[in-house]
């Protein structure tokens, strides 16, 4: 198949490049084990019984993260490697099944400015000179805090090449008398000079529902002799001046809407964005690498099933303002020195300033209801290691299975990957996962104590 050798090739060039200019920007390339401890880092372990040891098992990696932060504290300013990480988690379009591969970066004495200025040196030649567009972002790449890229954007992996943003309605159409509104958030997405057929219309809506977890979605137009038509319009009729000032409307506006709670209306809000922006023409400028910085994360959040406070992202983050912020303010106004990198609407990789203080992370980690024994228990070597002092140090892993997809132009990681599993995780070809024989089991100490056909 010519258009997966082409793809491995390319993959092959691209890791090539990336580990020469992390060199060339002085940074060692050091290998971390694969078989270590299991630690929560948010996904399901691999497990690995241990002969010697009977009742323990290693774990393979999700991330080489501890080990490269205790890297730092032992006089390694600046490391990489190319880093095979392993989850059992489901697999994505943008996400293979089982295991994949970042490009695992770190660096000592270093700010969230420090880390950004690396990959803005090392990301768009490589972006320009593989890439199928010639065109990337420049450095500096925009920098867009979480709040306000759910807000104008609907998502904290916002595709920049679409022109459409996101408006909140919700003062305009409150008491309008059209249920779903009541007591929700409003969301719109205007679309001006809208031609599209009520066909189209109404696929949008149902190809939104589905995208956004059932979330429906609704929408109105103004027609060319500027009256509200469609749709919902038929609520909307004592508040056409409002809406027509809020949004900018003019004739033949299309404006599709999302209400619910905050976080489910800006979701769907962002769904039809990117919908309308792939739809309509005019709306996306396809053949670009658009880079962003998505920033200033929250650091905690309530939990959805606990109802308790979590942690929003990476416990080991730095949170801004410090121990002061911890003690002194509400936990769900802190934010954290946490950072995503985003490229066409793709995730790249996340990254933080870590929290390199004991006497901080103990009171981040209070705050979610574990005592300085439980970080101990879970994190006994970096815990240590900091005790007897580490350097400030911050770093990212972007993903080489997806950015090699984005170089490529396929929609699809598995396009990019030499010996893809199958959506169930399954090696079909070298038929893993497989039964082992009665006596390894054995000198692993397990018994297999149920088995379904398949």
């Amino acid at each position: 198949n010519p258009a997966v050798k082409k793809n491995i090739i390319l993959r092959c060039q691209v890791v090539a490049a990336l580990r020469a200019a992390m060199t060339e920007h002085g940074f060692l390339e050091i290998t971390t084990p694969i078989l270590t401890s299991s630690s929560p880092e948010g996904a399901r372990d691999y497990l690995v019984p241990a002969r010697n040891h009977p009742g323990k098992f290693y774990a393979l990696p999700q991330a080489p993260q501890q080990f490269k932060q205790l890297l730092m504290t032992s006089g390694f300013d600046r490391y990489f490697q190319i880093a095979p990480c392993f989850r059992d988690e489901d697999a994505r379009a943008d996400r293979s099944p089982g295991e994949f591969y970042q490009l695992d970066m770190e660096m000592a004495f270093a700010t969230q400015d420090d880390v950004f200025a690396v990959i803005e040196k090392v990301f768009p030649p490589i972006f320009t000179k593989y890439g199928k567009y010639s065109t990337a972002s420049t450095a500096p790449f925009r920098r867009i805090s979480y709040n306000e890229a759910m807000e104008k954007y609907g998502s904290d992996k916002p595709d920049l090449r679409i022109d459409l943003t996101v408006e909140d309605i919700t003062e305009e159409v409150t008491g309008c008398g059209f249920g779903p509104f009541e007591g929700a958030v409003v969301k719109a997405v205007v679309v001006h000079d809208f031609t599209q057929t009520r066909k189209q219309i109404d696929k949008l809506c149902a190809d939104a529902e589905v995208a956004s977890g059932g979330n429906k979605a609704f929408w109105f137009r103004l027609d060319g002799n500027g009256e509200l038509v469609g749709g919902i319009s038929k609520f909307l009729g004592e508040k056409k001046e409002a809406l027509v000032a809020k949004l900018g409307l003019k004739p033949n506006s299309f404006v599709a809407v999302s209400a619910g709670k905050k976080s489910a209306a800006q979701k769907t809000a962002g769904v039809l964005r990117k919908l309308l922006g792939a739809s309509v023409p005019g709306h996306m400028d396809q053949e670009r690498y658009e880079f962003c910085w998505i920033v200033d994360f929250p650091m905690y959040e309530i939990g959805e099933e606990s109802g308790q406070l979590e942690f929003c992202h990476n416990p080991f983050s730095m949170p801004q303002g410090g121990m002061q912020a911890l003690e002194e303010k509400d936990p769900l106004e802190i934010y954290a020195y946490q950072y995503d990198l985003v490229c066409n609407g793709v995730e790249l990789s996340s990254g933080a300033v870590r929290n390199h203080d004991p006497e901080i992370m103990i009171k981040a980690f209070e705050l979610v209801r574990l005592g300085e024994e439980d970080v101990k228990k879970k994190f006994p070597a970096m815990y240590n290691a900091f005790c007897y002092g580490a350097p400030p140090h911050a770093g990212i892993a972007p993903g080489v299975d997806r950015m090699v997809m984005l170089l490529a132009g396929e929609d699809s990681i598995r396009e990019i990957i030499p010996f893809p599993m199958n959506k169930n995780a399954q090696d079909i070809m070298m038929g893993a996962p497989s039964e082992v024989t009665q006596k390894q089991l054995d000198e692993l100490h397990i018994a297999v104590t149920a088995h379904e056909e398949e």
